[in-house]
Parts: C-alpha cells; sequence; structure tokens
C-alpha cells in the first residue's frame, strides 16, 4: 500500500488540501473556503470532512499524517495564534482538534514560510542541505532558517521572522504595527508601493503610469514593465533587490547558510531578482562570508508548493522518531 501524508495550507481565502506521496507527487487535492467560517470549531468539521473526501478519492493508500502550514502556526503548541487575516481570532488549537477527528500517527502545525522550507529539504532545492534560509515573497515576507539539519523554532516557535526586521527606522507603515519592516519593502506588496513612490518622487518614463490611471498596480504588471526595460519598474527592482540583500547579509551572518532559495510570486522575476540581490548580498557581507552563499530560486513547483511544503512536516517528523528510537 502506497504512503501518503496530508498536507494543508491555511489561506486568509482558502484552504488548499493535498494527499502527497514520499516521492512528492500530489495524489488528489480539494479546497474549502477559509472566510465562510467564524468559529473554529465548524471549519473544523468542514476541514474533516474535506480530508476524508480527498483520502477516500485517491485510494489504496495507507495516510501517515498530516501537516499544517498556517498563518502564526506555533509549532510546539499546534496552535495558530492571532492570525491577522483568519476570521477566527485568538489562540486556534488546530492540532488538537484534529486528533479528535483522526487517529494518524503525525499530526503537526508550522507557520507556512516553515512548511516551504521543511518542502525544500524533503523535496526541492535543498535536499542534503544542512543549513540554508527560504524566503517567501509574497503579499508578505516569511521566512524559515534551517541550520545542523534542523529548523530554528526559538523557545516559542516564532523564530526566524527576517520579515520583520526593521531596516528603516521610522520606515514605512507594517501590519504588524511597527514601521519599516523589510517586508513592507521586499514583498508583492512593497514592489507595488516602490512604484507608486518613484512615480511621486522620480520623472522617470514609465507605461506604469498611465496602467495606475486605470486601476491598481500589481507586482504582476511591475514585472511585466521591467521584461520591456521600462525604466521605473527596473528602478523598483533594483531598489528591493538592494533592500533585500543588505538585508540578507546580515541574516548570513547569525546561521552561514550555504544557499538562499526565494520563493513565491516576486521570486517568479528569477534572475532578474536573484542577480542584483546577489549582488546587493556580497558587497555588504562580512568578508568571512563572501562568495561562499548561494541565492536560488526554489525548486518547489509553484501550483503544489504549499501542499508539498505542509505534507513534508509529516516525513520529517517521522525521520525524526526513527532517528530518536
Amino acid at each position: 500500500m502506497i504512503k501518503a501524508s496530508i498536507g494543508i495550507d491555511i489561506g486568509g481565502t482558502n484552504t488548499e488540501i493535498g494527499l502527497v506521496n514520499s516521492a512528492g507527487e500530489v495524489l488528489a487535492t480539494g479546497r474549502i473556503p477559509t472566510n465562510e467560517f467564524s468559529e473554529t470549531d465548524a471549519y473544523v468539521e468542514a476541514l474533516s470532512a474535506a480530508i476524508r473526501e480527498v483520502v477516500a478519492r485517491a485510494g489504496g493508500v495507507e495516510v501517515m499524517g498530516i501537516g499544517i502550514g498556517a498563518p502564526n502556526g506555533n509549532y510546539y503548541n499546534g496552535t495558530i495564534e492571532f492570525a491577522p487575516n483568519l476570521n477566527f481570532k485568538g489562540i486556534v488549537p488546530l492540532v488538537e482538534k484534529l486528533k479528535e477527528q483522526f487517529d494518524y500517527p503525525v499530526v503537526k502545525l508550522t507557520n507556512d514560510a516553515n512548511a516551504a522550507a521543511i518542502g525544500e529539504m524533503i523535496y526541492g532545492g535543498a535536499k542534503g542541505m544542512d543549513d540554508f534560509i527560504m524566503i517567501t515573497l509574497g503579499t508578505g515576507l516569511g521566512s524559515g532558517i534551517v541550520a545542523n539539519g534542523e529548523m530554528i523554532y526559538g523557545h516559542d516557535a516564532f523564530a526566524g521572522e527576517i520579515g520583520h526586521v526593521v531596516v528603516e527606522k521610522n520606515g514605512r507603515q507594517c501590519g504588524c504595527g511597527r514601521n519599516g519592516c523589510l517586508e513592507t519593502y521586499c514583498s508583492a506588496t512593497g514592489l507595488v508601493r516602490t512604484v507608486y513612490e518613484l512615480m511621486g518622487t522620480t520623472l522617470l518614463p514609465s507605461a506604469l503610469r498611465e496602467q495606475a490611471k486605470q486601476g491598481d498596480i500589481t507586482s504582476k504588471m511591475v514585472y511585466d514593465a521591467a521584461v520591456k526595460r521600462d525604466e521605473l519598474a527596473v528602478e523598483a527592482f533594483r531598489f528591493t533587490a538592494e533592500m533585500l540583500g543588505d538585508a540578507l547579509a546580515n541574516a548570513v551572518a547569525y546561521t552561514s547558510p550555504k544557499a538562499i532559495f526565494l520563493f513565491g510570486g516576486v521570486a517568479n522575476a528569477g534572475e532578474m531578482l536573484t542577480h542584483q540581490v546577489k549582488r546587493y548580498m556580497e558587497d555588504s557581507m562580512l568578508q568571512i562570508y563572501k562568495n561562499k552563499v548561494e541565492v536560488l530560486i526554489s525548486a518547489l513547483p509553484g501550483a503544489d508548493a504549499a501542499i508539498l511544503g505542509a505534507s513534508s512536516l509529516v516525513w520529517k517528523e517521522l525521520e525524526k522518531e526513527s532517528v530518536a528510537v
């Protein structure tokens, strides 16, 4: 019988569910709308029903566990804590509630960026690497840090929030309530904010100026314009790369990673981003780390990456248990 794990990615709009075998092949998928639930119990009931349906549709599998990637996920406690983009507020004991529904060997939860990092280690470009950093560049900027082969969680499971390192004192307002956090400059949202600022502070020619009159600018529009060598879009990417490269040079000093992986919407810019990030990172790097750290695009397939990342939690936990025995 095929051994498989269930990966769950909890987003503000939808919750994606996938059944994944140990080779990283997605056998079946499902989805429920996260934003339709304000009560935890109702959400868990709908989620449990969707999990059973996905498992039944795959057929002939031995489910080894459930892995969950969630905003503000606490790996130690199995809880989602005060996630600003979810309707159910406060502390949600999701692992405990799912254990009441399923008798699987493993049920584990972590934050979404940590899940992506573990996915990169199990299925992606970080196979065989003991030291690397995962940076997720979406609406916000998430990160997962792996050192000596282990995810760094800290004493409270919230270690590694590179997106909330302050890079500009009294800088841009962040959703966390502070100012100048890295994610306000280097996320998809931050890239767009940079474009609007450049429109107001420079005379750089750009097709984006006309597009802004017709509606909101998106990070994809900025990328498309940059590919065409649009001067304002090119400058927006350069500034983003500089901010990220400088911050990563500082991050390298903490764990000396072999590689830094970029994942998410902004990372789809590929070499347009990585080459510049690498250049600025090297410019700011302490001498002993220079030319030792690769900057790579994640090898996880975009469509299934979140599910793969979450499901990989199960294999990682089973690996730990086998080593412990």
